[in-house]
C-alpha cells in the first residue's frame, strides 16, 4: 500500500495499536461508545448506549457518516451488498433512527467530495468505503492495492484542502487483523495519524486500541465526555 505507507512515514504511525475484538462489529462500537456492544456481525440494533452521536450534539458538533454504496440517504436497513451495515456503526444509535434530523446525517460518500468543494464538512466525518474498497472482499492478491488506490482518490484532496490544512485531523484505521490474530483481542492493525498539526515521521511505541482513537476524536472536537472505556483509555496527544 504505497499511499498509505507514505502518509505512515510523513505523519504519525502508531505501530502497536490492537483492535479489541473479533468479528469487525465489537470494534465499530468500541470506536464510537466505548464498550463492545457485541460481537455478532449479524446484529441489526437499534443501541441506546452513550455513543459518540449524543456526546457531538450535546456539545454542539455537527456529524455525517459517509457510506460507499449506502441505498440512499437515512437508510438504516440492512446490508445491501457491497455496503455493510455493520461497517456504518452510526446507522445503529437511537439517537440517530429515531431522529427524523439526524437520520439524514447518514449519507452517500458520493456527498463527501461536494461537501469538502463547498467547505460544507460537519465537525466530525465518519468516512466508511464499501467492500469493494476496504480490502474485505476483493481476491488477497489485489485487495490491498484497490483499497490503496482509494485512499489516494479520496482522500489525497481532503489531505490538501485550505480546511484541512487549517487544523483538520483525519484518522485512518482497521477495524481489526486477521481472525487468527488474537492479540490483545482483535490483533494486531495500523493507525495512522494525519495532520498539520501532528508530528512529522512520528512513529509510537505506546499500545494503543479504538477506545483511544474515540478518546482522541473527542478531545480533539474540545467534546468534553467520553463514553465508557474511552474516559479511561491512554490518550493520544504525544502524535502533536
Amino acid at each position: 500500500m504505497p499511499y498509505l505507507n507514505s502518509l505512515a512515514l510523513q505523519y504519525g504511525l502508531a505501530t502497536q495499536y490492537f483492535a479489541n475484538t473479533h468479528p469487525s462489529i465489537g470494534n465499530y462500537f468500541m470506536l464510537t461508545t466505548g464498550q463492545i456492544v457485541t460481537n455478532d456481525d449479524a446484529f441489526t440494533g437499534p443501541v441506546s448506549v452513550d455513543n459518540i452521536v449524543r456526546d457531538l450534539l450535546a456539545a454542539g458538533k455537527t456529524w455525517k457518516s459517509y457510506a460507499e454504496s449506502i441505498p440512499s440517504v437515512g437508510y438504516t436497513g440492512g446490508d445491501s451488498y457491497p455496503y455493510a451495515k455493520r461497517h456504518n456503526i452510526l446507522s445503529y444509535f437511537t439517537d440517530v433512527t429515531t431522529s427524523s434530523t439526524q437520520v439524514k446525517n447518514l449519507v452517500p460518500f458520493s456527498q463527501f467530495s461536494s461537501d469538502l468543494a463547498n467547505n460544507q464538512l460537519p465537525d466530525f466525518s465518519f468516512i466508511v468505503p464499501d467492500l469493494l474498497h476496504d480490502a474485505h472482499d476483493p481476491p488477497l492478491s489485489i485487495a490491498l492495492d484497490v483499497a490503496d488506490q482509494w485512499l489516494q482518490q479520496n482522500m489525497a484532496p481532503l489531505i490538501s484542502s485550505a480546511v484541512f490544512q487549517k487544523d483538520g485531523l483525519l484518522i485512518i484505521v482497521f477495524d481489526e487483523s486477521d481472525t487468527s490474530d488474537l492479540a490483545n483481542g482483535g490483533g494486531h492493525v495500523a493507525l495512522v495519524v494525519i495532520s498539520p498539526q501532528a508530528k512529522q515521521g512520528f512513529k509510537s511505541t505506546t499500545l494503543y486500541q479504538h477506545q483511544s482513537t474515540l478518546r482522541l476524536i473527542l478531545h480533539g472536537l474540545q467534546v468534553p465526555a467520553y463514553a465508557a472505556a474511552a474516559s479511561t483509555a491512554p490518550e493520544m496527544g504525544e502524535f502533536f
